[in-house]
């Protein structure tokens, strides 16, 4: 009964009212934890498939490009779902926001379904794009073709989950779904890659297998609480029908977003052709400094998710003045961590790079690339926590022109040259992220205070 009445208070909790610092911290430790176990998964495929050797290492780490841009796509629309229903939870209004769920459970469906057969059919030519080697290409092709099926229970899981729960305010759900969802996955992973017990060795294809069986589980976890209502918000197929409007308005508040992060992801991928250029141990050293950032870059995601949807529900309840208060105390509470990872890689980038690998070469180069990236890490605060405040007002259209620019004007040209025009050789192109990285804080800094995105209409 104890426990029962804990759930409902948490679940009754007004975000619009008390205490903003007390809020944020138990909205966002939820989010921290789920999103660091969510991105725990391909890092932890990467120690496993890091005993297959540097050839499977570069390998997934290109395909991983692609399965990322496909996934932040998604994270666009599950944007738009989120600053809805955030509006209308703070405003209130339960029925309208149950009404926007089911509406977002068909855009879900429709985007993975999308996704998924040109994944298939086009794996091996988008990789080719690459230039990798003769070796590294099979690894890359066999790894995309089997991820390619997880992206509908995928997106699926993501939206109800990210998008419906957490939009409402309730993250501790998603949290012991996700903590389900991840043991699965670390129990399976090693036994489908280097082929324990009686199950075959299926290497980078059995890490692609392990995602989608778990993410499978997410989705059917996640529906069956949203169906039964054991959430803020409960979904019901009763007399369903298609809403053109509200579909719509997710897909246009979402498409900013969308384009934010398929922009960027598609950024990166060049960049990792950039790489190529330097040969398969750059390429290994930028994909295990690619999974580090995303494990370090979790609390952030969390911290700054939860401000979104706090500024969301205020904006609902006509607070604009405890939106922006969100929004500056994530980035600070950001900023503090990050202070302290970037402490950390300065001092032992060489053993956090040897939990993967225990090659000299790919240690020395990733090392160094670990140590670069940790200047970035000063001022992503700023980035991250501010750009989910804006996002999560409804005003995606900033965020994605100053990622455009801090991509495609400072990023990828100073990537390419730096290496020709200076003596940095590989790390230019690591420097290069870092000062792009500099100019999108004081973009969003810039922005966030000129106050605007308080008054957009969604």
């Amino acid at each position: 009964m104890e426990e029962t009445g804990r759930r409902e208070a948490a679940l009754d909790r007004d975000l619009t009212k008390g205490n903003v610092t007390r809020h944020l911290l138990i909205l966002s430790w939820p989010m921290i934890i789920n999103g660091s176990l969510y991105m725990l998964g391909p890092a932890y495929d990467m120690i496993w498939i890091g005993k297959l050797g540097a050839i499977p290492i570069a390998g997934v780490g290109v395909a991983g490009m692609v399965v990322s841009l496909v996934q932040t796509v998604g994270m666009g629309l599950i944007t738009g779902a989120r600053a809805i229903i955030a509006r209308f939870v703070g405003a209130g209004d339960f029925d309208s926001a149950n009404y926007v769920v089911r509406q977002a459970l068909v855009v879900s469906t429709a985007y993975g379904i999308i996704m998924t057969v040109p994944g298939i059919i086009l794996a091996e030519p988008l990789l080719r794009l690459f230039g990798l080697e003769t070796d590294v290409l099979p690894q890359g092709v066999a790894y995309l073709r089997t991820f390619a099926l997880v992206w509908t229970p995928m997106s699926l899981y993501w939206m109800m989950g990210m998008g419906v729960m957490m939009g409402s305010g309730d993250a501790v759900t998603p949290l012991k779904i996700i903590i389900l969802v991840r043991f699965a996955h670390l129990v399976i992973c090693p036994f489908v890659i280097l082929g324990w017990w009686v199950f075959p060795r299926l290497g980078v294809s059995g890490a692609a297998l392990t995602h989608l069986i778990a993410e499978s589980l997410g989705m059917v976890i996640t529906l069956w609480v949203l169906l039964t209502g054991q959430t803020r918000l409960q979904l019901s197929l009763k007399n369903f029908r298609l809403d053109g409007n509200i579909i719509w308005r997710i897909v246009r508040i979402g498409v900013p977003a969308s384009v934010m992060s398929a922009q960027s992801n598609f950024g990166h991928m060049i960049l990792m052709w950039i790489m190529a250029r330097f040969g398969t141990m750059a390429i290994a050293a930028h994909s295990l400094g690619q999974r580090v950032d995303m494990v370090l870059h979790m609390p952030s995601w969390g911290l700054s998710m939860a401000a979104g949807v706090l500024v969301g529900q205020n904006l609902g309840a006509g607070q604009p003045g405890r939106a922006e208060r969100s929004g500056w105390l994530a980035a600070g509470l950001v900023e503090g961590f990050m202070l302290i990872c970037s402490v950390v890689i300065l001092l032992w980038a060489e053993n956090i790079i040897g939990i993967f690998s225990t090659e000299p070469d790919l240690v020395e180069i990733a090392s160094t690339f670990l140590r670069i990236a940790a200047v970035g890490y000063l001022v992503h605060g700023f980035t991250a926590g501010l750009q989910y405040c804006i996002t999560g007002a409804g005003d995606t259209l900033p965020p994605m022109v100053i990622s455009l620019i801090t991509m495609w004007v400072l990023q990828l040209p100073l990537a390419f040259f730096l290496p020709e025009v200076t003596n940095l050789g590989v790390y230019g192109v690591r420097w290069a992220t870092v000062s792009s990285m500099v100019f999108g804080a004081v973009a969003y800094v810039t922005y966030f205070r000129l106050g605007r995105w308080k008054y957009k209409r969604i």
